[in-house]
């Protein structure tokens, strides 16, 4: 029997309407299921419900990959509201956390993109820069840390697509900043104390996977070691 590809589970965003749809809707970035499926990888999104039962709904993967999306609500992390904050959804918030918290202590491999990197930094006891108008809509160079993970797959620096108005703040326990903008602000962190696989990223690797070799690797990478945890018997023996 072939190998299969390993299964990715993506939590699902809410959405207030999708015109194929008609009404309210839950989706995944096309771009960012395509680039985990270009990898090797099976994108699955996943209903966000019940975040209570997180551990025996997320048994099946493979690997997670926390995406993008709204603004976490500011109490999750201590945090009084911003003028600037949208698209806050409680739900999607408590059950993004408790699959966070569970991908760690499991030690599946971890992709956090974006919203998803803020998501394990509030996870972990961090909180949140609440606005960065000057990081969004633009693309710029990112110096990454010697020695790092991400520096093995990428290089000293590379292009980044930024789209985010939020940032990492006070590090969760553990966290370690990786690769910088040029004005200092955290684009991506590593867990060293992870049990598995793990990178936060704070932009959007999908915008530019298929044209960009260092992006592609991020995937590639992340597919790698969730196809270490895939085992032999066809489907997740648990």
């Amino acid at each position: 029997m072939a190998d299969r590809r390993p299964l990715i589970v993506v939590p699902a965003r809410f959405s207030a309407s999708a015109s194929a749809l008609r009404y309210r809707a839950e989706v995944g970035a096309r771009a960012l299921l395509e680039a985990v499926y270009a990898a090797g990888g099976e994108p699955l999104l996943m209903h966000p419900a019940d975040p209570g039962e997180v551990p025996s709904r997320l048994s099946i993967a493979d690997g997670v990959l926390l995406p993008g999306g709204g603004d976490l609500h500011p109490s999750w992390a201590g945090q009084g509201s911003h003028p600037a904050e949208y698209d806050v959804d409680v739900d999607q918030d408590a059950f993004d956390l408790a699959v966070a918290s569970w991908a760690l202590k499991a030690g599946r491999p971890l992709l956090a993109v974006c919203r998803g990197a803020q998501v394990v930094n509030v996870a972990l006891g961090g909180d949140v820069v609440q606005d960065l108008p000057g990081h969004r809509h633009r693309v710029h160079l990112a110096k990454t840390a010697p020695g790092t993970l991400l520096a093995s797959l990428t290089g000293d620096a590379l292009e980044v697509s930024c789209f985010h108005h939020q940032g990492l703040g006070r590090l969760g326990a553990g966290l370690e900043v990786v690769a910088e903008a040029a004005d200092g602000v955290p684009e991506a962190v590593e867990l060293p104390s992870a049990r598995g696989w793990f990178l936060g990223l704070q932009w959007h690797p999908e915008d530019t996977a298929a044209t960009d070799p260092a992006q592609a690797a991020l995937f590639a990478a992340f597919v790698a070691a969730a196809r270490s945890q895939t085992p032999q018997c066809g489907v997740r023996c648990v």
